[in-house]
């Protein structure tokens, strides 16, 4: 029987937020990619949650951006709210959060892919990957088609042999009932692939006409709107915001929980899959967290011309009937309404170990993967392994070097690695503890970071690269202008210093150790800073910032220099562990798989201890000077 047969540079398995970034980023270096989707309708879809950013997330987001990639972007021109996160604390954990319009999201960033050059989607299963040689060359559809070539990204998200879950009832589908995947995953087993079985969840979405919202505390959004994107415009996102709402679960909330939790999947044994421990269902926070009286539920809207709602903090798989019984018992949702039920989702992911740095399987050359398919969860998540991915895949094709974003670089690289190293034995989710240097791996500094690493990959235009290198350089010299420009203890000084409560000068002092002061900002200073010049706010954000930490971030940068020591020293491909007799087994069993590519990387994995590390380094000497 005859079938199709076609030849493309890449294939990119899913248009979720990883298949987007990938396919976007294979196709702007100017390789014929070819994107395959179970539905064109689910493209960038938002199963859960629809907003993007949030603590530690905002910073993928813009280091996305600054690398070239695009949903940054998408959401800046789609968004109903935004926040920047936690701003009494320091600049180092300031996260910008946005609520999304769902169906405006995913159609926005279809239409950018169906407007980029080289790019075709394909609504298609894709069933077996293709392999020759342990390298791959290609797909076959289940209509048999075959689509031959050079590498092979899966973006699977959680489509592979998908089933949700509430109560009794349980459907193999995908999220929202899209279509699952069933078949794909067989053909990984079949190459060696090892497969896990996670589980993740979403709320009820329920009838906004059917709320009270005076029972509710009212939730804005930020008086001046920040972008997710550098390049968009701050006055372009200063627009009217839809508002979000609090209330709380109570005693009888959980109380009901409690006298159902036989019926609950999640206890019963019916669900398998290991779900997020830091995206817990409401089950589990009534059974963890037993001495807590209420918990919040945020009640978000899904889109602009909709009534549909997202209970934000009530993920659940328990039955439908429960399911109204616990929604009722909250403040503002007495007589709710469930448009769509609660429910849990497994799926079939990988074990990331079995990854190198640069997202390329290490025993199958040119298949690439990114996205919850690696273990991860969340949309931005995702969206940076793509974008990764993406970008190997084509230096690859293109024979020139990879990537690899490392710990000291950005939020990026401590994720991949996390990934690759550690065991990850449940969805993981990026939090701002997770980074050691997260005062140099700010949300602010995200472009000054890595779109020089965009630029020389291909994805920043000259134009934004001059932008970059002018903002740099206008920092630099006001930094300078701070540090040598003088205020002695005159009246006006003093006068300035006792208004805003700070301890009055006995010497001159610079306009920096001003700055420093805790109580002082940039903009207080200008009533004393006669010649300042005319700067970007960006650009003075910067200056505050490096000038108040400046101590710590000199710390840091001596912690990075210690740390990129460690990932210098090479690890050979070739090395036998089994033959460094002082190695411990459980670090030559843990080295072995993990296969690490650097004395660094070796040091992160578990079961491989300091004493191990010593010995690995005495034998990595004694075999350079044997050679």
């Amino acid at each position: 029987m005859p079938f199709v047969e076609e030849y493309t540079d890449v294939v990119v398995v899913g248009a979720g937020h990883a298949g987007c970034e990938a396919a976007l980023a294979c196709a702007r270096l100017g390789l014929e990619t070819v994107v395959f989707t179970v539905s064109v309708d689910s493209i960038a879809l938002m199963p859960c949650n629809p907003n993007i950013g949030g603590s530690s997330k905002g910073h993928l987001v813009r280091e996305l951006d600054a690398l070239g990639g695009e949903m940054g972007k998408v959401i800046d021109r789609t968004f109903l709210q935004s926040k920047m996160l936690n701003v009494s604390k320091g600049p180092a954990v300031h996260s910008l959060r946005a609520q999304a319009d769902k169906a405006e999201y995913s159609r926005a960033m279809r239409r950018v892919l169906e407007e980029t050059e080289n790019l075709r989607i394909v609504q298609a299963e894709v069933t077996e990957i293709l392999t020759e040689n342990k390298a791959v060359i290609g797909v076959r559809l289940y209509s048999g088609a075959v689509y031959h070539a050079k590498a092979v990204i899966l973006c699977t998200g959680t489509y592979l042999k998908a089933r949700c879950i509430y109560g009794d009832v349980s459907t193999h589908t995908g999220p929202n009932g899209l279509q699952a995947a069933n078949y794909l995953t067989d053909s990984l087993k079949k190459l060696g692939i090892e497969m896990y079985r996670f589980k993740t969840g979403t709320p009820a979405r329920i009838d906004g006409k059917t709320i009270d919202f005076s029972k509710m505390e009212e939730q804005f959004g930020d008086e001046r709107i920040i972008p997710f994107s550098f390049t968009t415009d701050p006055e372009s996102v200063q627009i009217p915001q839809v508002s979000c709402w609090l209330t709380y679960t109570n005693e009888k909330t959980h109380e009901i929980i409690r006298a159902n939790l036989d019926r609950s999947p999640l206890y019963s044994g019916q669900i398998e899959g290991t779900g997020p421990r830091y995206c817990p269902s409401i089950e589990d926070k009534v059974v963890r967290f037993e001495d807590k009286k209420r918990h919040q539920v945020f009640i978000e809207p899904e889109g602009r011309y909709t009534c549909e709602m997202y209970v934000g903090g009530m993920s659940s798989s328990l039955p439908e009937d429960v399911q109204y019984d616990m929604y009722h018992s909250v403040p503002g949702l007495e007589h709710v309404k469930i448009v769509r039920n609660a429910y849990a989702i497994e799926y079939d992911c990988i074990n990331p170990q079995q990854l190198c740095p640069t997202l390329e399987f290490k025993n199958i050359r040119g298949l690439f993967s990114g996205g919850q398919f690696n273990g991860s969860s969340g949309y931005e998540e995702a969206a940076c392994q793509g974008l990764v991915a993406g970008i190997n895949a084509s230096m690859k094709i293109l024979g020139r070097s990879q990537i690899v974003i490392d710990r000291s670089q950005g939020y990026i690289g401590v994720l991949i690695d996390d990934l690759v190293t550690k065991e990850n034995h449940e969805p993981y989710r990026m939090m701002t503890s997770r980074s050691e240097y997260r005062l140099l791996l700010r949300q602010d500094n995200a472009d000054q970071r890595l779109t020089p690493l965009g630029y020389e990959v291909g994805l920043i235009s000259e134009e934004r690269y001059q932008k970059l290198l002018k903002k740099v350089n206008q920092i630099r010299q006001e930094k300078e202008r701070l540090e040598r420009t003088m205020t002695g203890a005159n009246t006006a000084t003093q006068s300035f210093l006792i208004k805003y409560q700070s301890t009055e000068l006995k010497t001159a002092a610079s306009l920096a150790e001003i700055l420093r002061r805790p109580e002082m900002n940039y903009e207080f200073l200008s009533e004393i800073d006669p010649e300042r010049p005319d700067l970007p706010a960006d650009v003075t954000e910067q200056v505050e910032i490096d000038i108040k930490y400046d101590g710590y971030i000199r710390r840091q940068l001596k912690q990075v220099e210690q740390f990129r020591k460690l990932e210098q020293k090479k690890i050979p491909d070739n090395i036998n562990y089994d033959n460094i007799s002082s190695l411990r087994l459980e670090a030559v069993q843990k080295l072995k798989l993990c296969k690490p590519i650097s004395i660094g990387q070796a040091s992160r994995i578990s079961g491989v201890s300091p004493a191990d590390i010593s010995v690995l380094l005495v034998y990595l000497e004694q075999r350079r000077n044997r050679e």
